[in-house]
This record gives structure tokens, C-alpha cells and sequence, in this order.
């Protein structure tokens, strides 16, 4: 089994870093709907697609944008730029399923007018709802030196 390192030198990340490596992320993946979008449209006939096909598609682009990066190195593009990583408690990436598990309660945490993200100033760990539910916690790694 594969392990990250520098397991002894992460905390728990806070609430304003999280939110802005999930803007940094929001942009990428802003990109990626339009590319979507761009080869819907040209399968189309050049018309706008609204389908429930279509709508799943983008589902699963989004779901699947973010489990390869937290089963490969356990960061998005945005924690690369703030320094975070999504990991099991012991210190090993995702699964699939975890992923899976932590994409559907976020989602959820962010329509419950993001409640789930809140939880963090509260919790001792400084855990969200999806981190809970997918037993992972998001730590922040030291500077590289």
C-alpha cells in the first residue's frame, strides 16, 4: 500500500483555505464544463443542450475531475496552490468509493448553504461533513524548503 509522507509535519486545514483552493478549483472546472459544453453543442447541431443526459454528463465529469486527483496524490489543483491534501486517516489516498462518499456530501454540505463546510469552526479536528462521512480529514503539508 502506497502512503504519503511528511505524515508528522501536516495539520488540519481551516475553513479560509479550503474556500479558496474550492475557488481555485471552481475556475478549473469552469474550463472543463465549457469544454463540455463546446463538444455538446457541436454533437448537437450546434444547439444549446439542457438534457438530462447531458446534465449526468456533467455530473460525472465533475465527480471524476476530482476523485483522479485525490486517489492519485490526494490534491486538486487548488490545494496544490494552498498547500492541501485530502488523505485517509492513517495517512493513505482515497479510495474510489471514499470519493465517491466525500464529492455526494459535499455537494449536499454546499446546497445546505455550504453547513457541512461551517462544521469545521466547530469541530475539534477542524473535519467537514464530507471529511466525516468519508472518514479522510484535509491537512495543510509544510513549505517546501
Amino acid at each position: 500500500m502506497r502512503y504519503f509522507s511528511d505524515l508528522d509535519d501536516t495539520w488540519p486545514a481551516g475553513l479560509a483555505r479550503r474556500l479558496a483552493a474550492m475557488l481555485y478549483d471552481s475556475l478549473v472546472l469552469v474550463a472543463l464544463w465549457m469544454l463540455v459544453g463546446f463538444i455538446g453543442v457541436a454533437v448537437n447541431g450546434g444547439e444549446a443542450n439542457e438534457s438530462p443526459l447531458f446534465r449526468s454528463i456533467l455530473f460525472v465529469v465533475t465527480f471524476a475531475f476530482f476523485a483522479f486527483f485525490w486517489m492519485r496524490g490526494g490534491m486538486t489543483l487548488g490545494m496544490q496552490a494552498w498547500r492541501l491534501r485530502v488523505q485517509n486517516t492513517d495517512g493513505r489516498p482515497l479510495s474510489l468509493m471514499q470519493c465517491l462518499v466525500r464529492f455526494i456530501i459535499a455537494a449536499l454540505s454546499l446546497a445546505a448553504a455550504g453547513s457541512g463546510y461551517w462544521w469545521i469552526l466547530f469541530d475539534g479536528e477542524k473535519r467537514s461533513w464530507s471529511d466525516i462521512a468519508s472518514n479522510s480529514h484535509v491537512v495543510v503539508l509544510p513549505k517546501r524548503k
